[in-house]
C-alpha cells in the first residue's frame, strides 16, 4: 500500500535531512482523525511536482513534523488535459471534479453554460467554487498526485471558446456529433481540451461557437451519459491513447 499524502504549500528548498511542519486543519485530520503517530512513514506533496517522503518525528494537536528521507522532483504530466465542466445539479458537480482528479485532469473548470440548472451567483459562487477546489485537492491527494488540478473560477461562454482556441486539441461532447470520439487523432504532447455541456444538452450556438474556434464535436457511443460522467469517461479514452497511460 503506497504511503499516506498531506499537501503543504511549498517544498522549496527542502533536501534530505530537513524538518518540514505540516500545520492547520491538514494536520489536525491526520493526527486527531486519522491518528497518525510518531515513526510512521508519509509523504508531502506541494501540488506542483515535488515530493518528500519522511518519517514523523513529533505531532501535536494541529501540527506534525517531519525528517524527510528522500525528495522527488515530477515533471508535469503531457498532454494535459482541461475539462470544462457545464454546472451540474446538486453534488454532481463535486462527484465530477472528484472522479476528473483521480483520473489526470490538470485544470477542471466550472461553466456557466446556456441549459445549465445549477446557478453560481454572489455568495453561492464563491461557496460552490470553493468547494470544488476542495474536493479536487482531497481527490489528488487520495490519488497521490504530484501535480494537483487547477479549479480556476466560474467561466463564461466566451472564456470557454478563449479556451477553445488556444488548445491543441479541443473537442466538445454532443450526442448528434457524426464523428465518434474513437476517430479523433490525439496528440502526445501539449494541451487537450474536453468540452462537457449540462443535463440538457449544448445549444447548437454554442456547438457552433465552439466549432468556429477549432473544436471538433464527438460522440462517445450510442449511450447518453449525465453530465457528471461523460467527462471522465471522455477524458479516459484520450488519456488511454497517450503515453501518459503507456500507450
Amino acid at each position: 500500500m503506497t504511503l499516506p499524502q498531506h499537501l503543504v504549500p511549498s517544498l522549496a528548498g527542502v533536501t534530505t535531512g530537513s524538518t518540514v511542519t505540516v500545520e492547520g486543519d491538514e494536520a489536525h485530520h491526520a493526527v486527531v482523525v486519522r491518528r497518525l503517530r510518531v515513526g510512521e512513514q508519509v509523504t508531502l506533496a506541494d501540488g506542483t511536482g515535488s515530493v518528500v517522503v519522511g518519517e514523523v518525528s513529533a505531532t501535536t494537536k494541529r501540527a506534525f513534523d517531519v525528517t524527510v528521507t528522500a525528495v522527488r522532483e515530477v515533471a508535469e504530466p503531457t498532454p494535459a488535459v482541461t475539462v470544462v465542466q457545464a454546472l451540474p445539479k446538486g453534488e454532481r458537480g463535486e462527484l465530477a471534479v472528484e472522479v476528473l482528479t483521480e483520473i489526470g485532469a490538470s485544470r477542471i473548470v466550472p461553466w456557466a453554460a446556456a441549459r445549465s440548472v445549477a446557478v453560481w451567483k454572489g455568495e453561492r459562487a464563491a461557496k460552490s467554487h470553493a468547494k470544488w477546489q476542495s474536493t479536487a485537492r482531497e481527490a489528488a491527494k487520495q490519488a497521490r498526485r504530484a501535480w494537483h488540478p487547477v479549479v480556476p473560477p466560474l467561466a463564461t461562454t466566451a472564456e470557454v471558446a478563449g479556451l477553445v482556441r488556444s488548445a491543441d486539441l479541443a473537442v466538445v461532447l454532443h450526442e448528434e456529433a457524426a464523428e465518434p470520439l474513437g476517430a479523433i487523432a490525439v496528440p502526445d504532447v501539449g494541451d487537450i481540451l474536453v468540452v462537457v455541456g449540462p443535463e440538457g444538452g449544448l445549444t447548437e450556438e454554442e456547438v457552433g461557437l465552439f466549432v468556429a474556434e477549432g473544436a471538433v464535436a464527438v460522440r462517445l457511443g450510442e449511450e447518453v451519459l449525465r453530465t457528471s460522467t461523460a467527462g471522465v469517461a471522455a477524458v479516459a479514452a484520450l488519456l488511454s491513447r497517450t503515453g501518459r497511460w503507456g500507450a
